[in-house]
């Protein structure tokens, strides 16, 4: 296969194993949400370092990627814990289609990092899909407004964390380098969360969250590798399968069914990533 078709499977593989972690991570229960984002990223910073150790090139790290790797690892831990919390507090389909913004936030973010400029099409896109989160936020002055507000900042924080691993991969840094700074970084930051407010976990809920970790760790493999083959703007829409998972996972096991208005956002933000991506296919076979 080619680098796009492949960059394709690996991100259809992210959104499975995505849309398991939070699965995983909704049925661990009621524990702090650092403490969920601790064993989370400990599983994958234990596997990236044991594919580093395992490598010719061992654990060196080019010169030049330290500042893209730490802005990487700072602003996934971010889109990261965001995205715990809304979890945690949200119907797992409207978290995960709010984190699904992150492609859009990534071509956004990309005009600014890698100077990869969008034309006036993607920008309507980009605003299009803005205008169906509304419908999944939902404006209020209550407080599943804010909780979906704080999932919305889950989808900026990935954008921009996407943006770094794309800049990063084209720079020829390797994958697990930046799983495993990712996952360290974001384990260092909860660690004093944890130490403070830990609570006692049963076998079920240790089990639930090694399961959430191991999951985020073929999910973040995944994308990593994705993204890292081909540009954002060609196979971000395949992101999207991740919604659809973590949405039928949701309805069998949790009994959760989105309201009306859930649906219409998914329908616009999924839509409009659609028409993004076609058009983007047919601009290409006419140049």
């Amino acid at each position: 296969m080619n680098d796009k078709k492949q960059g394709i499977l690996y991100i259809i593989m992210a959104g499975l194993f995505f849309a398991l972690m939070t699965f995983f991570v909704r049925m661990a229960g009621n524990l702090p949400t650092m403490q969920k984002a601790f064993f989370r990223n400990a599983v994958a910073a234990v596997v990236a370092l044991f594919l580093l150790a395992r490598s010719e090139e061992g654990f060196k790290i080019k010169k030049s990627s330290w500042r893209d790797l730490f802005l990487r690892s700072f602003f996934g831990t971010m889109g990261l814990i965001c995205n715990f919390y809304a979890v945690d507090r949200l119907a797992i389909a409207d978290a995960n289609i709010l984190n699904k913004l992150s492609p859009f936030f990534a071509i956004i973010m990309s005009y600014f990092i890698l100077k990869e400029k969008a034309n006036k099409t993607e920008w309507l896109c980009v605003v299009v899909a803005f205008i169906g989160a509304l419908f999944v936020v939902k404006p209020s002055m209550d407080m599943q407004f804010v909780n979906a507000m704080i999932g919305m900042l889950g989808g900026f924080g990935a954008g921009v964390a996407y943006t770094f691993v794309r800049k990063l991969g084209k720079a020829g840094e390797r994958g697990p380098v930046i799983v495993m700074c990712f996952s360290v970084f974001s384990c260092i930051v909860t660690t004093p969360f944890l130490i403070i407010g830990a609570k006692p976990m049963s076998l079920y809920q240790i089990v639930m969250l090694l399961l959430a970790g191991a999951a985020a760790t073929g999910g973040q493999l995944s994308i990593t590798k994705a993204y890292t083959k081909a540009p954002a703007k060609e196979i971000s829409v395949f992101d999207y399968s991740q919604v659809v998972f973590a949405a039928a996972l949701g309805l069998v096991f949790l009994g959760q069914i989105p309201d009306l208005m859930s649906i219409i956002g998914y329908v616009i933000i999924i839509g409009s990533a659609v028409f993004k991506w076609n058009y983007n296919l047919q601009h290409e076979l006419k140049l």
